[in-house]
């Protein structure tokens, strides 16, 4: 590991410094000093007249005096940077293509962009910056393709438009690499309906494919209009997950036709997570509902496993692009529940580090995030009814 000598001068530690980069941060040690950056507190890297700037949460580092280290210091440090990102946002294995040119995003409360590497995966393109605009685009969300001269446009179903631009000779080989990666993910939402749904005809698949790219949730009345069979194979998982007598009360306090429910191919646990039991894995899919209030204030999230808990968020009026959000933010993160409704303090924990990066970066995490309003366990239907009603009614 190289170790690299600059003058620094920054909120934790100034003067001539050693300076290593690891795959968790940037570590600086003086004479009588020593502290670290990890890159979750990390917001924006630059380089300019041989001097590098780490814009932190606490405050400026600025490394000077490198002489011929600058450039490969921020190399280094900007490699490390970005694979930490990429893991934050769940993304493994090597990129399809991989290209530099300029992007630009719209999203619910944000614009921005700039220049970056840009990378297209198997299931999404993602831009790396030295700083918080780095994106991951889920393909499986994208409802259209504008080409225009040397760039490409990608709009998603939640409203979000992302352009990419000045690729040079990479330009068509792009643009050909992600409609591939669309029209593949298409099928393979299409395989899983009907796994689910064996006795949806051809018509009634690919329509409810449409409607539920990579299972994300659709509401159950617009599900029953195209296809009432796999609306009735979705249920039949839920009460083999014993958890029918929930979603029986659900159809009892809203409009049934209202509740939005996806499906997802359940992975192999993570080493963090607990293995499921056997009668929780022969099921290979996981169902999961989104139930509005009466009066669409609040809504419940509900996963249809043993033991699970329902989370109770703010829709802000709009109970429909509130699911849409929630389809967003539950990709981006691979599913990984707590992360909707950890409290800052938790988030900001060091074991939680890939999280906040997660959240930083993904607008639509941040929006679902700021409407948590509780969580019930299931500790019986009556009780779970009776304390879903009290909030919904507050």
């Amino acid at each position: 590991m190289i170790e690299y000598k600059a003058q620094v001068s920054s909120p934790l530690a100034s003067g001539e410094a050693g300076l290593t980069v690891s795959d968790k941060g940037l570590s600086i040690t003086t004479l009588f000093e020593a502290a670290e950056i990890p890159f979750a507190g990390i917001n924006a890297l630059t380089i300019a007249d041989y001097i590098v700037t780490v814009k932190a949460d606490d405050g400026d580092y600025v490394f000077s005096r490198m002489g011929s280290w600058v450039q490969p210091f921020y190399n280094a440090l900007f490699d490390a940077y970005n694979k930490a990102v990429l893991r934050s946002l769940f993304i493994k294995g090597d990129p399809l293509l991989t290209a530099k040119g300029t992007y630009s995003f719209t999203e619910r409360n944000a614009v921005g962009g700039g220049s970056a590497p840009i990378h297209v995966y198997d299931n999404n393109v993602t831009v790396l910056p030295p700083d918080l605009s780095a994106r991951r685009v889920p393909l499986c969300f994208a409802t259209g393709m504008d080409q225009g001269d040397f760039e490409l446009t990608l709009r998603l179903d939640s409203g979000e438009s992302y352009t990419y631009a000045r690729l040079g000779y990479d330009s068509a080989p792009f643009t050909n690499a992600v409609g591939r990666q669309i029209r593949a993910l298409r099928e393979k939402t299409l395989a899983a309906v009907r796994e689910i749904d064996p006795s949806a005809d051809t018509a009634q698949a690919s329509k409810i494919a449409a409607i539920m790219p990579q299972g994300a949730a659709a509401a159950i009345g617009r599900l029953a209009g195209i296809a009432p069979s796999f609306v009735a194979a979705l249920e039949s998982k839920i009460a083999a997950a014993r958890s029918d007598g929930y979603y029986s009360a659900l159809k009892q306090l809203c409009d049934p036709a209202g509740i939005y429910a996806g499906f997802r191919k359940k992975e192999a646990p993570a080493a963090d997570q607990d293995v499921p039991d056997a009668e929780d894995a022969a099921d290979p899919y996981l169902i999961w509902l989104i139930a509005p209030s009466p009066d669409g204030r609040y809504a419940a999230v509900e996963f249809a496993e043993a033991d699970a808990a329902t989370f109770i968020y703010k829709t802000y009026g709009d109970f429909d692009g509130f699911a849409r959000q929630l389809n967003r933010a539950l990709e981006a993160i691979s599913f990984r529940r707590d992360v909707i409704r950890m409290t800052d303090e938790e988030l900001r924990k060091p074991e939680n580090a890939d999280y906040l990066m997660a959240a930083k970066r993904t607008a639509a995490l941040q929006f679902v995030r700021s409407g948590f309003t509780g969580r019930i366990i299931h500790s019986g239907a009556d009780t779970w009814k009776r304390k879903l009603t009290e909030i919904w009614n507050a």
